[in-house]
């Protein structure tokens, strides 16, 4: 752990932190944005899934939300990473990973996480498949979602990543 990340408080987001976690992504420049409401939601409805590393006054610099897929109830699915700008590049988004890893295979029995990434998303496919060695898991791609399944306008192909079993 850095010395940054030992000023972070890695949780669960609460619907206070709903608004905050919309602005992260809204100004992340890179995620596909959410209306505020399904932030509010998520931090409600699936907060047990999710995680929200705070900075020493208690305020969201970042966050991890997911689901375990019904289908796959031992399957954690990653919604989305965010950062936000000024604490970009300190590991954050590692730490929030592991950490909600961590827990939800504790909670849920979490074996495997997917995730998909639109091409070029440097970024996220660093950290994840550098997720998958840290753990010793094998990693799995495959056009999930492509370009033309999209309904309002153009949009990259999304790409499913497997990652699993894990060792936790």
């Amino acid at each position: 752990m850095t010395a940054a990340q030992a000023d972070l408080q890695i949780d669960r987001p609460a619907v206070a932190d709903g608004a905050a976690l919309w602005r992260i992504a809204r100004d992340s420049k890179a995620l596909d944005l959410n209306s505020s409401y399904s932030y509010l939601l998520w931090c409600r409805d699936f907060a047990g899934t999710s995680a929200v590393a705070r900075d020493e006054r208690g305020e969201p610099v970042g966050f991890v939300t997911g689901y375990v897929r019904p289908e796959r109830p031992h399957t954690l699915l990653v919604w989305q990473v965010a950062v936000d700008d000024a604490h970009r590049g300190r590991g954050i988004a590692a730490a929030l990973l592991d950490g909600l890893v961590a827990r939800a295979g504790g909670e849920y029995g979490i074996t495997s996480v997917e995730t998909t990434i639109t091409p070029g998303n440097t970024a996220s496919e660093r950290l994840f498949v550098s997720f998958a060695e840290r753990h010793g898991a094998a990693l799995e791609r495959e056009v999930l979602f492509p370009t033309s399944v999209f309904p309002d306008g153009p949009h990259d192909p999304e790409v499913l990543y497997r990652i699993g079993p894990l060792s936790l």
